[in-house]
């Protein structure tokens, strides 16, 4: 993960790792090796962040954890920018038609964050993915059917400084990737054959924003018997149903530009 040089951009980097660990919160040493930061460095910022409400800290364990100024700034935003109240029943009806585990997922600059799971009737279920959670554009397949649907010279003008190989695997090489993003757009939904976890397979549809940008994601994860050749078309046409459905409703409730 790239270190921003500014105390700024390095702060709002330690709050996404705080993020990406609730509600059990992280060490310092984790917030040091995840952000990339010394762990001195990583402690004053949590200390600074600590006092003006936007980190707390656990007495019992010494984990650190988003503080609640976040809960109060977020609350005065959420009216421009909360969807979830829209997208909460489509995902419901999905994981009730298919008894997988349904997410609806945001993008945010480079990456994506989950922000609604609901689990289906299948009693075995993946747990790769909560509340919370980011991964990078082209990971998992909400990040992947985003980035497939990013007008082409931005999708690879990312790939080229992404490097996700990296941090993923081969199965993440630029070269893997494009083909899946080709795939994507050709059957309108991306397939994630286990290239997280092994085993936890998933699929995932692109929901547009007003512009007709890629902005969220629908997603189903489960075992990889549930996402055999014989399923998998009832599944994206399932998921481009509710993420058409949902694109619609999103923009039936823009908010008109005051005067």
């Amino acid at each position: 993960m790239d270190t921003p040089p500014d105390v700024i951009g390095r702060a709002g980097l330690v709050l996404r790792v705080l993020a990406g660990h609730e509600p059990h919160g992280a060490t310092t040493s984790v917030v040091a090796r995840e952000t990339g930061l010394a762990r001195p460095t990583a402690h004053r910022l949590l200390t600074s962040l600590q006092e003006q409400g936007f980190a707390d800290r656990q007495k019992a364990t010494g984990r650190w954890l988003l503080g609640p100024e976040l809960y109060l700034l977020g609350a005065a935003a959420q009216p421009r920018y909360d969807i979830t109240h829209l997208a909460q029943a489509h995902v419901r009806r999905l994981a009730e038609a298919t008894g997988e585990s349904a997410f609806f997922s945001a993008r945010r600059g480079d990456e994506t964050v989950c922000l609604i799971r609901e689990d289906g009737s299948f009693p075995i279920r993946s747990h790769v993915l909560h509340e919370g959670i980011r991964f990078p554009l082209g990971v998992a397949s909400a990040g992947l059917v985003i980035l497939a649907y990013l007008p082409d010279r931005e999708a690879t003008a990312y790939l080229a400084q992404a490097d996700l190989e990296a941090r993923f695997g081969h199965d993440h090489a630029t070269a893997a990737v494009k083909r899946r993003i080709g795939q994507a757009r050709r059957d309108g939904w991306v397939l994630n054959p286990g290239l997280i976890v092994e085993g936890s397979w998933g699929m995932g549809a692109a929901v547009f924003d007003p512009d007709g940008r890629p902005a969220w994601a629908l997603s189903l994860t489960g075992i990889e018997r549930r996402f055999g050749k014989d399923r998998r078309g009832r599944l994206g046409e399932l998921l481009l149903r509710e993420a058409h459905a949902l694109t619609t409703a999103i923009g039936r409730a823009r908010p008109e530009p005051r005067a």
